[in-house]
């Protein structure tokens, strides 16, 4: 039996970090990942950790700390947001390069300018393609559980990439909810001891890290990456399995909900998902066949994985149209399913299922919703609107819509 326990999405990244008790934490404040390096310099402070702590200038500093750490043979950990994650872009770029498995907080926010320091998801999408694991969390119960298993999929011997776990800021970072904590000594034999795969400071097996990569061998260490990449799939499959065996929650890349007999399904991150889990139910009482596809692991991408479940869907009829991000297919002359895909940021995520339904010779008509644009509030009438969109969708000349948009007078 876990411990219950109340706690903001930061309050449970900071102790999940605790529990951990990573070897080296370096980190700059900004808003609104802030209280993360804080409440961790409390436990540091008070002697809970024996975790060397790096008060940094900056962080593009925190991510340079945090490679020369891994590269000694240490755990290290950070934290960060939004222009944070932009300071710190040629460091990201290197520690997935070099394959340290660092693990990062994002707490999602918009990127300036204009000067914004709410929620949205433009800044994990600016680096979805630096070679980072990418796992989403729609609350503050699975930020904390995706804390807890990111070091054993990062550190894996097949995987040795950077992972970062992103929630949205505010909207979980600073609420509180029930969560419920796993013993910190079943944490510790979970995560388990770290057994690095570089060490610089040990002498009798010298080596370098980031050298000179010239054209004899970049391209074979740049698809090492890649492959590194797509066997982080197996290993976050495990890795989940394990740790629902232990706390009995367990994990997909995503999460279907009412997917069973959907015909309306938006696909969507974080936290929205449960504005629109409470939109489907009253949906489903009045006979919409609504659904939701809640994307959690966002690299690697399981697009061939999304495929099979919108394919799954049912239908009455053949559907002409979707929204975007979402993408509409046909799948045979019978079963047909409207998709709604929202995104934040206006792209990535349509275009990956886009791709991965055109490889599996899925035909789509696609509308791009962006929503929540600075921290925008998400309402479940926003959400209605979606969904009677997909059901009365016949124009298909406006492919790129705004949810939510004030409209000028």
């Amino acid at each position: 039996m876990g411990i219950r326990e109340r706690l903001s999405g930061n309050e449970a990244t900071a102790y999940a970090m605790k529990q951990i008790n990573p070897d080296v934490v370096a980190a700059y404040p900004i808003t609104p990942s802030t209280e993360i390096p804080q409440y961790f310099a409390n436990y540091v402070d008070n002697g809970e950790v024996d975790t060397v702590y790096v008060p940094v200038e900056s962080e593009h500093s925190a991510m340079s700390a945090c490679i020369g750490a891994q590269s000694a043979g240490a755990r290290a950990m950070t934290a960060t947001s939004a222009n944070g994650l932009e300071f710190m872009w040629e460091m990201v770029q290197i520690a997935s390069s070099t394959r340290l498995p660092i693990v990062m907080a994002l707490v999602n926010r918009a990127i300036s300018g204009p000067l914004n320091i709410h929620s949205d998801h433009s800044d994990a999408m600016a680096v979805r393609d630096s070679g980072w694991i990418m796992m989403f969390s729609e609350n503050n119960q699975e930020v904390y559980d995706n804390m807890l298993m990111a070091h054993r999929i990062a550190e894996n011997s097949e995987v040795l990439l950077p992972l970062m776990v992103c929630q949205d800021g505010f909207i979980t970072s600073h609420s509180i909810e029930n969560i419920e904590l796993v013993e910190t000594d079943k944490v510790k034999a979970f995560v388990g001891k770290y057994v690095p795969h570089t060490n610089l400071l040990d002498p009798n097996n010298p080596m370098s890290v980031g050298p000179m990569d010239l054209q004899p061998y970049l391209m074979e260490h740049k698809k090492q990456q890649q492959v590194a990449m797509k066997n982080a799939l197996k290993v976050i499959k495990n890795v989940s399995k394990e740790f629902g065996d232990l706390t009995g929650r367990y994990y997909d890349f995503f999460e279907k909900y009412e997917m069973d007999d959907a015909e309306y399904v938006i696909v969507c991150m974080n936290s929205t998902a449960g504005t629109v889990k409470d939109t489907i139910d009253k949906l489903r009482k009045s006979g919409v066949k609504a659904g939701l596809l809640k994307i959690r692991v966002f690299r690697p991408f399981p697009g061939e994985m999304i495929v099979d479940a919108l394919k799954n869907a049912k239908s009455s009829g053949i559907c002409q149209g979707m929204a975007f991000p979402a993408p509409m297919h046909r799948f045979s002359a019978h079963a047909a399913i409207k998709v709604a895909f929202l995104s934040n940021t206006a792209g990535p995520l349509y275009e990956d299922i886009v791709t991965s339904m055109f490889n599996n010779n899925v035909k789509l008509n696609v509308i791009n919703y962006s929503y929540g644009i600075g921290g925008r509030d998400v309402t479940e009438e926003l959400i209605m609107n979606v969904y009677k969109d997909l059901e009365n969708l016949k124009d298909m000349s406006e492919p790129y819509r705004y949810l939510g948009l004030k409209e000028r007078k």
